[in-house]
């Protein structure tokens, strides 16, 4: 089965963002998620769609941010169009080798089979370097399940919620939350659950940044949803810990 890719487009000219979706949606696994002309917009958006890759022209007019500082922001594979990717190729190659992310480029004006030839051979790429989309994980009475990495909403080590010792909790969005058996924190990326999706918000929780609604800063907490024991997604609430407090709340403030 072939993952579908969720695409963020950034473009100020209205033109050339209608081309670039038509170009998209003749492309087979990936979807738009998002178009922007500009970053504000972009931004007040881009949480609750969690783009996996961004196609981006580098100048934005009379924006505040130009393509690239979003990009360095954001840091998720990358694919620049625009006029001027000559002035820009020693940040493309910084922000690549930095940020550890698929960057390239194509230069205006192209043809749709100059794109789409370009753009195909870089989602060979994103794929090539992915994280692998599932994982194997060890639970209280069985061994080696495999779990859909999107299934999983956060992982805890609170023992007030039945963790112990160097066992975790598990909180899925379409199961019951199981125990998970000798698995450290430290050690995630061993088994497949990367930084780059899983985010600290307290020495207790690594929470997929899918499933964040949003930060509340009165509370101090995220706010998520889980799968409870009736069989229903709800609405739960995690707290964050004051020396994480400033990263939650520009990324989901």
């Amino acid at each position: 089965m072939h993952h579908t890719y969720r695409i963020a487009l950034l473009e100020d000219n209205s033109r050339q963002l209608e081309k670039l979706e038509s170009y998209i949606n003749k492309i087979p696994h990936v979807e738009i998620v998002l178009k922007s002309k500009g970053s504000d917009h972009f931004f007040n958006e881009v949480q609750a769609v969690n783009p996996e890759i961004l196609i981006a022209d580098l100048d934005l007019g009379n924006d505040s941010m130009t393509g690239m500082e979003v990009a360095q922001e954001i840091k998720i594979p990358v694919f620049f169009a625009s006029v001027n990717t000559a002035e820009y190729v020693e940040d493309i190659e910084n922000l690549k080798r930095d940020a550890e992310i698929c960057v390239d480029h194509i230069t205006k004006p192209f043809s749709e089979e100059q794109f789409m030839k370009s753009f195909k051979r870089f989602l060979q790429e994103v794929t090539f370097f992915s994280p692998p989309q599932y994982v194997y994980l060890d639970f209280n009475k069985t061994k080696k399940n495999k779990i859909h990495i999107d299934d999983i909403v956060y992982l805890c080590a609170d023992k007030m919620t039945g963790s112990e010792s160097n066992n975790k909790q598990i909180h899925f969005i379409n199961r019951s939350p199981a125990n998970l058996i000798d698995f450290s924190f430290t050690k995630m990326e061993e088994k497949g659950l990367m930084n780059s999706q899983f985010v600290t918000i307290h020495k207790s929780f690594r929470v997929n940044k899918k499933y964040i609604k949003c930060y509340h800063p009165k509370l101090e907490s995220i706010e998520i949803s889980i799968f409870d024991a009736s069989g229903k997604t709800k609405c739960h609430y995690l707290s964050v810990s004051e020396n994480y407090q400033p990263v939650i709340k520009k990324s989901f403030g």
